[in-house]
C-alpha cells in the first residue's frame, strides 16, 4: 500500500465520515482514477516529437501510453482524420496514489513561481483537471536528453457528488490550493 492511499484510509476516511455524517465509507469522496493527457499538435510535421512524448509520459506514470488520433479533419491545421496526435494514460490503484503522491510532494513545489493551483478547476460533477507547461518538473524525466518541452493535462476523477467534497478530500490529501486574494 502507498504512502499516500494509508494515510487516505487511516486518517481522511475518520475525518471525512465525521464532518459529512456519513457511517458508510462507501459512500464517502475517493479518488477513482487519473488521467494524464499529452496533445502533440506538431506531431503532424515533426514525428519525434510524439515518440519523445510518449517516452516521457511512460516514465511520468510508470506504465506505456496509449496513443490517441485525431476524431476530425481540420484543413487549416494541415490535420487528417485518424492522425496520431497525442498520448494518454489513466491510473488506477496504487500507481495512482503513488502518481498523486508524487505530483503533490515533487513535481508541483518544482514548478517556477508556483504559488498554488486554481480552486476554480471543477467540472461541477467532483472531478479536478489542471494543466502543467512542462514534464520536465518530474523527477523521472531528464532535463539533459529532452529535446522538446511538452504541457500535460492531469484530470482527478473522484467520486465526490459535487465541488465541495472534492476540494475537501483533495485539500485532505496534500493538494496546495491557492489562497484566496493570493495571486492571479
Amino acid at each position: 500500500m502507498t504512502r499516500l492511499h494509508d494515510k487516505y484510509r487511516n486518517e481522511i476516511v475518520p475525518a471525512l465520515k465525521q464532518e459529512l455524517g456519513r457511517e458508510n465509507i462507501h459512500s464517502l469522496p475517493k479518488v477513482e482514477k487519473i488521467v494524464l493527457n499529452m496533445g502533440v499538435g506538431k506531431a503532424i510535421q515533426d514525428r519525434k516529437r510524439l515518440e519523445e512524448a510518449v517516452q516521457h509520459l511512460g516514465q511520468i506514470s510508470g506504465q506505456k501510453p496509449q496513443i490517441t488520433r485525431a476524431r476530425k479533419s481540420i484543413a487549416n491545421f494541415r490535420l487528417r482524420e485518424g492522425m496520431e496526435v497525442g498520448c494518454c494514460v489513466t491510473l488506477r490503484g496504487p500507481r495512482m496514489y503513488e502518481f498523486l503522491d508524487r505530483l503533490i510532494n515533487l513535481a508541483l513545489p518544482r514548478v517556477r513561481d508556483f504559488r498554488g493551483v486554481s480552486e476554480k478547476a471543477f467540472d461541477g460533477n467532483g472531478n479536478y483537471s489542471m494543466g502543467l507547461s512542462e514534464q520536465m518538473v518530474f523527477p523521472e524525466v531528464d532535463a539533459d536528453n529532452a529535446k522538446f518541452t511538452q504541457g500535460l493535462n492531469i484530470t482527478i476523477v473522484t467520486s465526490a457528488r459535487n465541488n465541495d467534497e472534492a476540494r475537501n478530500l483533495l485539500t485532505k490529501l496534500g493538494m496546495p490550493f491557492r489562497k484566496p486574494g493570493g495571486g492571479r
